[in-house]
C-alpha cells in the first residue's frame, strides 16, 4: 500500500458507538498529573479528524501531475521529524501493543502529549529532553556552552558524543543526506513539468537547498513568485521543537493550492506595514526597523501536512521566511491555510464561544473576524523588532529558549493591534467587537494547547494580562463579559510591554513574565474542563494524502 495512504490511515479516529466508547475508557484509564480519571480514548477525542481537500477542476493537466510529486517530496519530511523530536519511529511502534496507543502516538510524532505539557504517556518512557533528539540527552548547558565547535549554533545541525564522549556537531545535509537526495528529486522532477517559470526556479533551488542547507537564495526566490498556482513550503523551517535553546530547526512540508480570488482580496493589506510599523506604542527605538515591501498575503488550500507542521496542534497560517535579514530587506509571504481555518472555526471556535462567552455577545463570533485575527497574527511577525536596542544582538539569541513564546505572543497582540488600527482607517468592515469578542475566544482555544506549545504559553499570559487589567470579567454562571474599552487599553498596554522587552532582549523580565503569567490558574483549568466535558475537540488531524484528493 502506498506509504502515504498508510500515513493517513494510521491516525484517523475511529469512531464507534457510545456504549464502545465507554467500555474502551474503563479497560484503557490512566491517571493524569492533576488526578483527573482520563483514558487513552479521551485523549483521542481531543481531535476531530478532517478531510483536506480541494477543487481539483482549477488545476491544469500539468498542475495534476505535479501535485503528487509536491506530496511525495513533503512526506519525506515525515520521518526526518521524527527523528529529530524522538529517534527510532520503528523501535517505538514495535514497544507498544494497544493500537489506541500507537495511533496517539502518530499523531504526537512521540510518546508526548503535545497538548498536556509533553506529559508522557507509553508506560517506561520518561520527561521529554528539552533538547528533543537535537542535543545527547545528558547535555548540560554548561557543557553546550563550553564547547569548541564553530557551527554548535547553527539551525542545520545536530549535536552529538564521537567515541572519546566529546561533543561534535553533524549538519543536517550529511546526517539525512539519502533521504533528502529523494526528495529533491521530486522537486526536480515536479520543475520539470511547470510551465510557471518563477515556480520552476523556485523547485530547483529549493531542492539544492536541500542538499546543501543553504536555504537563503530559495527563501528570496519564494517571495518573488506571484504567478504560482500550485506552492511548496518543505524543510527545516521552525524551531519550536527545541526548546533548550531554540536554535535547531525542525523538517516540515506543507503542499498547497493558492485560492486565487481570496488572494486578490487580501494584497492590498502589505502596503499598510509601514504606516503600521510607525504607529505601534511603543517607543520610538523599539520601531526604527522598516518591514520589507515584497510582503504579501495569499489564502490557499492545503491537501497535506508533513512533520513538524503536523504533530499535535496544527498549524492554519504560515508567516516566512524566518530569516531576519530577509524579513527586513524583502518582508515576508502570509500564507492563510482557509480549508483548515474553517474546519477549527466550524468544529472548535463556535463550540467554544457557545460554551465561554456571554450569551449576549455570541453574536460577534465570526469566521471573518477569525480569519482577520489569524492573517494579521501573521503578518505582526513581520513588524516589531528583529535586533536589540543595547548591543546584544539578534531578539532570537538573546531571549534564547524564549523567544518562541514571546514572539507568539507578541504577534496574537499586534494582530489584533493592527485590526484596530484598519479598521479605524475604514479598510477593514463590520463591527469592531466581532474582532475583539473572536480573538477572545480564540485564547480559549489556543491555551488548551497546554504550556509546551509557543502559542499556549503565549495565550496564558495573555489571557492573564487581560484578567489583571479588566478586559473582561467571569460571570457567576461560567461564562465571560467582554469590557472592550478597557481590553482596547490593555492591547496597546501588552503590546509596548512585549516589544519593549524584545527590543532590550531582557531576559530575566520574559522570564519573569513566563513564570508569573504563562500558568493555567485552577479557575480557567475548570472552565478548560467543562470544554473537555462537552466533548469539543482541542484540535484536528487529517485525512489526507492521493487518495482523498482522487489522484
Amino acid at each position: 500500500m502506498n506509504r502515504l495512504i498508510v500515513f493517513g490511515l494510521l491516525i484517523i479516529i475511529s469512531l464507534g458507538s457510545c456504549k464502545d466508547r465507554t467500555e474502551a475508557r474503563k479497560a484503557k484509564s490512566q491517571i493524569t498529573n492533576e488526578g483527573t480519571f482520563t483514558t487513552m480514548q479521551d485523549k483521542l477525542d481531543d481531535y476531530v479528524s478532517v478531510k483536506l481537500t480541494t477543487d481539483l477542476t482549477k488545476l491544469t493537466d500539468n498542475e495534476k501531475k505535479i501535485l503528487p510529486l509536491l506530496i511525495r517530496a513533503a512526506d519525506i519530511m515525515n520521518n526526518l521529524f521524527w527523528e529529530q523530536a524522538y529517534g527510532n519511529k520503528a523501535d517505538l511502534m514495535a514497544s507498544i501493543t494497544d493500537e489506541d496507543v500507537k495511533k496517539f502516538v502518530s499523531i504526537n510524532y512521540g510518546p508526548w502529549d503535545r497538548m498536556n505539557d509533553n506529559q508522557s504517556f507509553v508506560e517506561g518512557i520518561g520527561a521529554k529532553p528539552l533538547g528533543a533528539n537535537f542535543y545527547p540527552v545528558d547535555m548540560t548547558k554548561e557543557e553546550f556552552e563550553k564547547a569548541d565547535l564553530k557551527d554548535k549554533k547553527s539551525q542545520y545541525t545536530f549535536l552529538r558524543r564521537d567515541r572519546n564522549g566529546k561533543l561534535v556537531t553533524i549538519p543536517y545535509n550529511q546526517h539525512f543526506k539519502a533521504q533528502l537526495a529523494e526528495a529533491a528529486s521530486f522537486l526536480l522532477e515536479a520543475a520539470r513539468l511547470t510551465d510557471d517559470l518563477s515556480f520552476k526556479n523556485y523547485l530547483e533551488l529549493r531542492a539544492n537547498a536541500l542538499l546543501t542547507d543553504q536555504f537563503d537564495a530559495s527563501d528570496r526566490t519564494w517571495l518573488d513568485m506571484k504567478t504560482n498556482h500550485l506552492d511548496i513550503v518543505i524543510g527545516p523551517i521552525e524551531n519550536y521543537e527545541d526548546a533548550l535553546f531554540s536554535y535547531k530547526t525542525a523538517y516540515e512540508g506543507y503542499v498547497l493550492v493558492k485560492d486565487m480570488a481570496w488572494s486578490e482580496k487580501l494584497a492590498k493589506y502589505a502596503a499598510f506595514l509601514p504606516q503600521l510599523q510607525k504607529a505601534l506604542p511603543v517607543d520610538p527605538k523599539y520601531k526604527t526597523e522598516s518591514p520589507g515591501t515584497d510582503s504579501d498575503l495569499n489564502a490557499y488550500d492545503i491537501v497535506y501536512y508533513a512533520g513538524d507542521c503536523n504533530a499535535g496542534g496544527k498549524t492554519i497560517a504560515i508567516n516566512l521566511p524566518n530569516d531576519e535579514n530577509i524579513q527586513l530587506e524583502k518582508g515576508t509571504r502570509r500564507l492563510q491555510l482557509k480549508n483548515a481555518m474553517k474546519a477549527k472555526y466550524d468544529k472548535i471556535m463556535v463550540p467554544i464561544a457557545d460554551e465561554l462567552i456571554d450569551p449576549a455577545q455570541r453574536k460577534y463570533i465570526t469566521f471573518d473576524a477569525f480569519f482577520a485575527n489569524t492573517m494579521f497574527h501573521e503578518v505582526a511577525h513581520g513588524l516589531g523588532i528583529k535586533n536589540t536596542v543595547n548591543g546584544k544582538g539578534k531578539v532570537r539569541d538573546a531571549l534564547l529558549e524564549h523567544h518562541a513564546a514571546l514572539e507568539e505572543g507578541k504577534a496574537d497582540i499586534l494582530g489584533i493591534y493592527m485590526v484596530q488600527q484598519l479598521h479605524k482607517r475604514g479598510e477593514i468592515e463590520g463591527d469592531i467587537k466581532e474582532y475583539m469578542t473572536t480573538f477572545m475566544a480564540g485564547i480559549f482555544r489556543s491555551v488548551r494547547f497546554g504550556a509546551s506549545s509557543a502559542h499556549g504559553a503565549s495565550n496564558m499570559i495573555r489571557f492573564n494580562y487581560f484578567k489583571e487589567k479588566g478586559a473582561f470579567i467571569r460571570n457567576t454562571n461560567g461564562t465571560y463579559t467582554l469590557n472592550y474599552e478597557k481590553m482596547d487599553i490593555a492591547i496597546s498596554e501588552l503590546t509596548n510591554l512585549i516589544l519593549t522587552l524584545q527590543g532590550n532582549g531582557d531576559y530575566m523580565g520574559v522570564s519573569q513574565l513566563v513564570k508569573e503569567k504563562g500558568i493555567i490558574h485552577s479557575e480557567l483549568q475548570s472552565d478548560l474542563n467543562r470544554l473537555k466535558d462537552a466533548n469539543i475537540p482541542v484540535d484536528v488531524i487529517f485525512e489526507q494524502g492521493l487518495q482523498v484528493l482522487g489522484l
